[in-house]
């Protein structure tokens, strides 16, 4: 990833696009053919120094560049450029750009999503408490939990590709975006020879609602890894102890306290996503630029675009990696599931009671009143039930066993696991 947003990148991407030009003028009559093949034969990228070095005096990042490399290749590099202007090869090329960029990201997305994948059938059935507002709700397994996370990762790789394929375009219809001095013959040959399409009615620039739709499918990527992260970091509490972080050997968790494990990974990952966001504010401002373009624009993104990208691509890798060897506590999650004196229960109980057909604010208040007790007093709620008259006369034994049978709780789990079948049978077909 860093390779694609280097400066040597960039200088490349665009002598692609000024080649694939002067390829194109050759074509249609306008540049001597043996001017064009002079010009690709012998033309190079330059060097971000030499470029650097022409700027100072143009004080024009594209004019230097177009000096730097026409200086390689004598009188054909009068042709550089012609009827060009500096966002016809700057938006085409960043079109390139984000095209490898995003295979890298959709990349990363795939191994997430396996990982994920991978360790939710692998605790498919290990019973852990679910949660609502950090207190006990309902008994879920872990396994389901993480079989959220890959549909999620799923409709995030499809968000993504979604808004690369809009950023799939080139321009090169002139300064105004009305071909005055080009023709859109020149931009159809060109986009085609790049694998691009034609932006259909630009102005100077290709319209940023693109780069905008981009940045924000990145960063609501980075906001769902950042859910991820912030589960693991809860689940890694002391007080939780159900999961942990790998820690490696010679691994120092603290400076000053020897005994810290610290879920560091997931921490990093949740920063991250502040500034894959922070990105994604840039790109929507960047939308409204003044008449047929002013350059706001180019200053910002030329640090967020690049910086989404590489911190998505660091987290979605970190990710993958945190989930590959997260050490899951199945032990500790039983544990926890028992600690609220089975309260966890009380939905079945309630549902039990009405079918038996108490009326339904009655059934929860006295449901209400042995739950609270069990908390306060520290008293297994089932004890509490079983010992109500007119709890146990209604439902008898097998009533109130039924409605504490934790596999009956999770019974339909299976369902999830169908769905997530599918959808890494359908992964593997895109694979």
């Amino acid at each position: 990833m860093k390779a694609v947003w280097s400066d040597e990148a960039r200088l490349a991407r665009l002598l692609e696009v000024e080649l694939a030009a002067t390829d194109a003028w050759a074509q249609l009559g306008v540049v001597p053919r043996e001017a064009a093949l002079e010009l690709r034969e012998r033309a190079q990228p330059p060097s971000p120094e030499r470029v650097a070095e022409i700027e100072r005096v143009t004080n024009h990042d594209v004019a230097a560049f177009v000096d730097a490399v026409a200086e390689q290749v004598g009188p054909a590099g009068r042709w550089l450029h012609y009827g060009l202007t500096s966002s016809d090869v700057l938006d085409t090329a960043l079109a390139l750009q984000v095209r490898e960029a995003g295979a890298l990201v959709l990349q990363g997305l795939d191994a997430a999503l396996a990982a994920v994948a991978r360790r939710a059938f692998e605790h498919r059935t290990t019973a852990a408490v679910g949660r609502t507002h950090g207190v006990h709700a309902e008994p879920i397994t872990f396994g389901a939990k993480l079989a959220g996370w890959a549909f999620e990762l799923e409709r995030a790789r499809a968000r993504v590709a979604r808004a690369l394929d809009g950023l799939r375009v080139g321009k090169l219809s002139g300064t105004v975006g009305v071909y005055a001095g080009g023709d859109p013959e020149l931009e159809r040959l060109v986009c085609e020879r790049l694998g691009l399409e034609r932006e259909p009615a630009a102005t100077q620039v290709v319209p940023r609602d693109r780069l905008a739709e981009l940045l924000g499918a990145l960063a609501v990527t980075a906001a769902s890894l950042e859910r991820f992260a912030t589960e693991i970091r809860h689940l890694a509490r002391t007080e939780v102890r159900e999961v942990a972080e790998p820690f490696g050997r010679g691994q120092k968790g603290s400076s000053a306290m020897p005994h810290k494990k610290n879920p560091v990974v997931a921490e990093r990952i949740c920063g991250l996503a502040r500034v894959v966001r922070a990105a994604a504010l840039v790109g929507l401002e960047n939308v409204a630029l003044w008449h047929e373009r002013d350059i706001s624009h180019s200053s910002a993104e030329r640090v967020v675009v690049p910086d989404a990208f590489l911190a998505l691509d660091y987290m979605l890798e970190r990710f993958t990696w945190l989930v590959d060897g997260l050490v899951v506590d199945a032990a500790r999650m039983h544990r926890n599931l028992e600690a609220s004196f089975g309260l966890v229960f009380s939905p079945r109980l309630l549902d039990a009671l009405v079918a038996s057909g108490l009326e339904r604010d009655r059934a929860y208040r006295l449901v209400q009143g042995h739950a609270l007790r069990a908390w306060e007093e520290e008293l297994d709620f089932r004890t509490l039930v079983e010992a109500d008259p007119e709890l146990a006369g209604r439902l008898g034994p097998q009533g109130i066993a039924a409605a504490f049978d934790l596999d009956a709780v999770l019974a339909h789990v299976d369902t999830i696991f169908e769905r997530l079948d599918a959808l890494v049978a359908r992964e593997t077909v895109h694979a």
